[in-house]
């Protein structure tokens, strides 16, 4: 058979691609190119992971390395100790006191109920206290505590901790808790402190606050003076496996405790004082008439701090709130009364400004008509000179010349020397009252001044309201011619004392009026100190609650009038003033300038004034210290009755 020739053969073609012939060249060189590519993107790939991984190993390191520790190791805050409180002396007003507490570790408790029962029985732990634990319980993570109890004594403590190794996961230990040596006598100035709430977390995103047996403070100078109270937290690192559990401990941190603050208040005239304040409500404020410096800050009834601050139950919350004596309100600050009477030395010294004669007679027949109205007074004066209005404090005299003289320099006057006025105080809440005027009675009733409202200011009622620091500030400055600030704080600066704008025979005729109250034939001549060589000045008041159809000395407590009384000795030489308040207590003169008298005692003798103490309280039921654990005690038989009955 013929071969065909070669240039005859068909020639072999591609196939057709987008109407083009592709020869296995053309397939050669896409193959080569996506090739390319593909290798081109694997290359770029490869040196961006590479680099990641360079990054990540060398410039990352550090960070990592710190994540990766965080890990393995926790660190458990350990709490600062407070800063103490002290008095002017240096005599602790609130510490810390070594003390038990018990804590469950979530992580280490393998049977949560039965262990819970248990340190309920041995602990003597109330329904609160077992609901508060399983809210945490719940909300608790891995190796951080739960508080079971604190201040726990030391009885149930042994017996928790000779039961450790059947209850794994109870952690006893010691630490620090607040402690106030004076109780309910010092509760309004200093506060108490407490663990603090979701708002304060809230507010500070601080892990220390979520601490537990951390406390912050909540209320009175704890809490305005946190910051330096506080202290820095130390911490203790621990080694932990990736489940949780405790491998080891490493190095500790040590914590730095707060810094101690002074304050210008006599610790033991401030204990004094309350307890001289017996079952009675109301405040004093006793002050140092060359400094301003605040000695004495009482407010009662109060309530007692340590249960504050070691969480207070429910049933004493309730018997607290419900007291009508309000124990709960600081009264010093927070408290707003009538001046009544307290009020006319310096509607005196205002009277003097204006020009009126001191020996200018009013006739006193026992009131005096204003308008269509019968302002009674409290007796039959008779004429009566200034001096001896303020002696036998006429009310008749004050509202007749009240209505010859100019009322808004008057008042103005009288909140120069205190009423009325603002002072810094590193106090959380204070409430300044008013001293009214026509100007902001204008403002405020949108009405002009009247012969009645005069009437009403010159003796201290109507709109005018006041606190007992003012009720302490009006004689201070009386007696020293400074314009005195109050101060609470030793550390606070110290502004420049001026002089009183005022004419200093002026202030020493009503200094001498003060006096007669108490050593002549005055309103509070009952209240003389038992000191030889020592008198004591001051001014009475009654401050009408109710109106007179509806109230009475004698009637229910609720509606008799509020007793004041105001004081400086000695009277020639000043040195303190005092201001007292008796919430419904009757009259000034048999009510508070008692309590004056022998506060102002405790200040030059002590041993007189605990002498005159000892038998009021035997007639009240004990000391306050007495008198508070039998109530302590009463709010824990209650409570034991509730658990029984739940």
């Amino acid at each position: 058979m013929s071969k065909v020739p070669t240039s005859k053969r068909p020639v072999k073609r591609g196939p057709l691609r987008n109407g083009k012939r592709v020869t296995s060249a053309h397939q050669s060189m896409t193959f080569s190119r996506r090739m390319l590519l593909t290798g081109g993107a694997q290359v770029g790939v490869g040196a961006v992971l590479i680099g990641r991984l360079g990054w990540l190993s060398v410039a990352e390191n550090e960070h990592y390395q710190l994540l990766s520790e965080s890990n393995r190791v926790q660190l458990i805050i350990v709490p600062p100790r407070r800063g103490w409180v002290v008095d002017r002396r240096g005599k602790p007003i609130a510490i810390n006191r070594s003390d038990f507490r018990v804590d469950l570790i979530p992580e280490q408790v393998e049977n949560f109920e039965q262990t819970l029962k248990t340190l309920a029985q041995l602990l003597d732990l109330s329904i609160d206290d077992v609901d508060r634990i399983l809210r945490d319980m719940k909300a608790a993570r891995g190796y951080q505590p739960v508080q079971v109890a604190e201040n726990v004594p030391y009885e149930n403590y042994a017996k928790v901790v000779v039961r450790l190794p059947e209850l794994p996961g109870v952690q006893p230990m010691r630490g620090f808790s607040r402690f106030y040596p004076d109780g309910p006598a010092v509760a309004h100035l200093v506060g108490y402190v407490g663990a603090a709430s979701a708002k304060d977390y809230e507010r500070d995103k601080n892990p220390l606050l979520i601490t537990p047996g951390f406390k912050i403070g909540k209320e009175g100078l704890e809490k305005t003076l946190e910051s330096s109270l506080r202290g820095t937290p130390g911490g203790q690192r621990v080694e932990l496996t990736a489940r949780g559990k405790l491998v080891r401990e490493l190095e500790p941190k040590p914590d730095r405790s707060g810094n101690t603050v002074q304050l210008t208040i006599d610790q033991g005239l401030q204990q004094y004082a309350a307890r001289r304040m017996g079952d009675q409500s109301g405040a004093l404020v006793a002050m140092d008439v060359a400094s301003g410096d605040l000695l004495a800050f009482v407010s009662m009834p109060a309530y007692d701090p340590n249960s504050f601050s070691s969480g207070i139950g429910r049933t004493e919350w309730r018997v607290l709130s419900e007291n009508d004596h309000i124990p709960l309100l600081n009264k010093v600050t927070q408290g707003l009364y009538p001046s009544g009477s307290t009020i006319k030395p310096a509607m005196a010294l205002a009277f003097l400004k204006q020009g009126i004669d001191p020996s200018r007679r009013v006739n006193c027949p026992g009131g005096l008509r204003i308008g269509n109205r019968y302002f009674r007074c409290d007796a039959v004066h008779g004429l009566m000179d200034m001096h001896q209005a303020i002696e036998r404090s006429c009310n008749t005299y004050f509202w007749a010349t009240g209505l010859i003289t100019d009322p808004g320099q008057t008042t103005e006057m009288v909140q120069y020397l205190g009423y009325g006025q603002h002072f810094d105080l590193p106090i959380p809440t204070q409430r300044f009252g008013t001293m009214p005027n026509p100007e902001w009675l204008r403002k405020k009733y949108n009405r002009e001044w009247q012969g009645y409202d005069t009437a009403n200011t010159s003796i201290g009622q109507g709109y005018v309201l006041i606190n007992p620091i003012q009720l302490a500030v009006m004689p201070a400055r009386l007696a020293s011619g400074k314009l005195l600030e109050p101060r609470l704080l030793m550390a606070a600066k110290r502004k420049p004392i001026s002089d009183l704008d005022v004419d200093p025979d002026h202030l020493e005729f009503v200094r001498k009026a003060m006096a007669a109250v108490v050593n002549e034939h005055g309103t509070a001549v009952g209240s003389k100190l038992p000191l030889d060589g020592i008198q004591m000045a001051g001014k009475t008041g009654t401050a009408q609650v109710f109106k007179l159809g509806n109230r009475g000395h004698q009637s229910n407590w609720a509606l008799r009038d509020h007793a004041l009384f105001v004081a400086f000795a000695p009277a020639d030489k000043p040195r303190f003033a005092i201001g007292c308040i008796i919430e419904h207590g009757g009259f000034g003169a048999s009510a508070a300038a008692p309590i004056v008298r022998d506060t102002m005692t405790y200040l030059f003798d002590q041993q007189k004034a605990m002498d005159a103490l000892a038998p009021l309280e035997r007639q009240w039921g004990g000391t306050l210290a007495e008198r508070n654990a039998r109530q302590a005690a009463q709010f824990k038989a209650l409570a034991a009755a509730r658990r029984l009955t739940a």
